[in-house]
């Protein structure tokens, strides 16, 4: 195998959202990461695990938010999303298959 481990630990997961589908009619994919990555890590792993090219990698923080749950309070936790833009001629299929 010649992806490493920690490129799995940094893509968490494809987030298919209406936002993200509007983002890909401009060659952009939208990934949870972990928390504490960086651009160039993010540009690394999707590079290596998809076999693409990536233009830019944008990053936001979405903070979590407080619940209640059983008149318990909770905090969900904060996700790091990444827009990864992708060079032209470049595709990643993330859809879920249904």
């Amino acid at each position: 195998m010649t992806t490493k481990a920690e490129h799995y630990d940094v893509i968490r997961k494809p987030i298919i959202t209406e936002k993200a589908t509007m983002a890909s009619e401009n060659n952009a994919v939208v990934f949870e990461v972990h928390i504490d990555a960086n651009k160039p890590m993010i540009k690394e792993a999707v590079e290596t695990l998809f076999g693409v090219k990536v233009k830019a990698v944008n990053t936001t923080i979405t903070k979590g938010k407080s619940k209640r749950f059983r008149g318990q309070l909770g905090r969900r936790k904060d996700v790091k999303k990444a827009y990864v833009t992708l060079e032209e001629g470049n595709t990643i299929d993330v859809s879920t298959g249904l």
